[in-house]
């Protein structure tokens, strides 16, 4: 079958797609920017890569006729944009008249469960959203799902960072509304087998794991499966926003995305019935089960996706490759070019380890109060820290930076920024030869908005002297333990 993959950059999209392809499926993905779809080599053949916005009806022309099945897995949860309901909206008409374009013959959609009356924002958009896509004629498959438990999903990593962090827990009553956590695996297996399965088409189904439990009982067992002991103690009189300001500050995850959670988590999320099991016979995991098998892709450094990947401030209108090329006018620079005599491939590999769990080799408690303040005004931190310890490429996520080239041939990082600054701002590693010796170049580019940008630049100039002279010394000169 060909298959038509949106948001295959994605959480979802990015562990699915291997899947598809193990089953012989031909998968046309479709990104919004080529440049930042990380494909690995051995299935750079087997797919077709195409260009689509669809917040722009205009870009959808490269989808193809003869498709048989689609699946629409693209959100804008994230999105600091007030206007979320009427972007999802118009991505999902978008999408439905360029599919009736084609021979599709089933849509495929994951969304979260609206059993509800009384829906939040969010969920009440992505009910919206099905609506539209049953309006195309084409037959849909809509999977609801709760929260989904798996290496690198937001709601484990907001589980992970609470529970780990804080021994007691000063938590709002959103804690007692109960849901029904599901494994990633269990949503994959769902999503794999529905597909040309025609007791699925023009169906609804809700999926989720054998366990009920409430927020404060997915937190304890937590606790329980790592050994720790906590104390939650639940207060009323916290207000949607102290409580999306409290998981913005404590958890890796912006603003815009905990308002979001926090407003949907007034809602069950429980499964209104388990039909799915008539059209997918299977036995799901364990919530501490799901638990476990993220603990040890975590532990094997072997974690597909993030959800921190997928997002820069709104999944569906942000194209931060166009930053690729660094601009020289209208800039201000640091340089820093620093000599070294060792291997270029150590240095470069302390470079490729740059950030997240690693640090920044100098004044680290620096780059997290920086972090900090970051947080406190809405933006992202440091604590998405990186997917992978030991790989990185363009789109990953670096602590409050964004991958936008990783190049070992070349030897070359470069990184945008994504705290909050009055500007743009990238960083630049590589390693050069200049007459016959080995340098470390770092390049910091600021290209300052208005006369406030220009103030900040200059303010923060003396810790820039200090910060990047000590930071390059220490990647030439670093050792990590055997």
């Amino acid at each position: 079958m060909k298959i038509l993959l949106t948001g295959a950059n994605g959480y979802i999209g990015t562990r699915l797609l291997p899947l598809l392809l193990e089953e012989k499926h031909e998968v046309v993905c479709m990104v919004r920017d080529k440049r930042r779809f990380a494909l690995q080599s051995d299935l750079s053949d087997e797919v077709t890569i195409i260009n689509g916005d669809l917040l722009n009806a205009d870009t959808l022309t490269e989808i193809p006729n003869d498709i048989d099945a689609a699946y629409y897995l693209v959100h804008s949860m994230s999105s600091s944009d007030a206007k979320f309901e009427e972007m999802e909206k118009t991505s999902s008409e978008n999408f439905s008249s360029a599919i009736q374009k084609t021979n599709c013959k089933q849509i495929i959609y994951l969304t979260g469960i609206a059993n509800d009356d009384h829906l939040s924002k969010h969920l009440g958009s992505r009910l919206a959203v099905e609506d539209e896509l049953k309006a195309s004629g084409i037959a849909c498959t809509i999977l609801r799902a709760a929260i989904i438990i798996g290496s690198g999903s937001a709601s484990f990593e907001i589980i992970r960072d609470l529970t780990e962090k804080i021994p007691v827990m000063i938590t709002p009553k959103w804690v007692k509304t109960r849901c029904q956590p599901i494994g990633i695996r269990d949503v994959l297996a769902y999503l794999t087998g529905v597909l040309h399965n025609e007791k699925s088409y023009n169906e609804t189904f809700d999926i989720g794991g054998p366990d009920v439990l409430t927020y404060r009982a997915m937190l304890q067992g937590y606790a329980d499966e790592r050994g720790l002991k906590r104390w939650i103690i639940t207060l009323p009189v916290l207000t949607p926003r102290l409580s999306s300001l409290w998981l913005n500050i404590i958890t890796p995850v912006p603003y815009s995305l905990a308002r979001s959670l926090v407003d949907s988590m007034k809602n069950e999320v429980v499964c209104k019935d388990n039909r799915i099991h008539e059209v997918v016979p299977r036995k799901c995991l364990t919530y501490a089960e799901a638990l476990h098998l993220a603990f040890e892709k975590i532990d094997q450094n072997s974690i597909v996706s993030s959800w921190k990947d997928a997002l820069n401030r709104g999944y569906l209108t942000s194209n931060f490759m166009d930053q690729i090329k660094v601009p020289q006018n209208g800039t201000l620079q640091y340089k820093v070019r620093m000599p070294f005599e060792r291997k270029a491939e150590e240095v470069f590999d302390n470079i490729w380890s740059i950030g997240g769990n690693r640090g920044w080799y100098y004044m680290d408690w620096l780059w997290h109060f920086r972090g900090f303040l970051d947080k406190m005004f809405g933006g992202v931190g440091t604590r998405r820290g990186r997917t992978s310890n030991t790989d990185i490429q363009a789109g990953d996520v670096l602590d409050f930076w964004r991958v936008l080239l990783a190049d070992k041939k070349s030897k070359r990082l470069l990184l945008f920024a994504e705290m909050k600054v009055p500007g743009e701002a990238w960083l630049e590693l590589k390693l050069i030869d200049f007459h016959g010796k080995a340098f470390l170049s770092q390049i910091a580019t600021f290209r300052p908005k208005g006369l406030w940008g220009r103030m900040y630049w200059y303010a923060m100039w003396p810790f820039h002297v200090v910060l990047f002279k000590g930071m390059a010394k220490q990647i030439t000169t670093y050792k990590p333990e055997s």
